[in-house]
């Protein structure tokens, strides 16, 4: 019987330089560290009942949000959540100018 080997195998540095060196995927994990930031940036309560879900054209941010009131809340300090996002925006070096907010991007995690 004739022995096979396999030797073509592509080392896991070769797999990660690959990745990274893809556009889309720099994008993506440069938003997924941004995402990682909203509970410091909105608080703890705020955190709870609502989370970044995408990052759309012209720097909107879209934040899903459980309901109406949250919504509402977030609004009302958009102008100081954007403050405390700067720090980390400029870090990563993406540009956030407006956040939305939206009920029906809500999904609860438990179902």
């Amino acid at each position: 019987m004739k022995k096979i080997l396999y030797t073509d195998f592509t080392s896991t540095e070769e797999l990660m330089e690959e990745l990274l060196s893809k556009k889309e995927f720099k994008k993506a994990l440069t938003r997924s560290n941004l995402y990682k930031f909203w509970a410091k940036v909105a608080g703890e309560k705020f955190a709870k009942h609502s989370r970044p879900y995408s990052l759309i054209g012209g720097g909107v941010m879209v934040i899903a949000c459980e309901n109406p009131v949250i919504a509402q809340e977030l609004l009302l300090k958009k102008t100081q959540i954007l403050v405390k996002f700067k720090p980390y925006v400029e870090s990563l070096k993406i540009t956030l100018k407006d956040l939305r907010f939206d009920t029906k991007k809500w999904v609860n995690e438990e179902e």
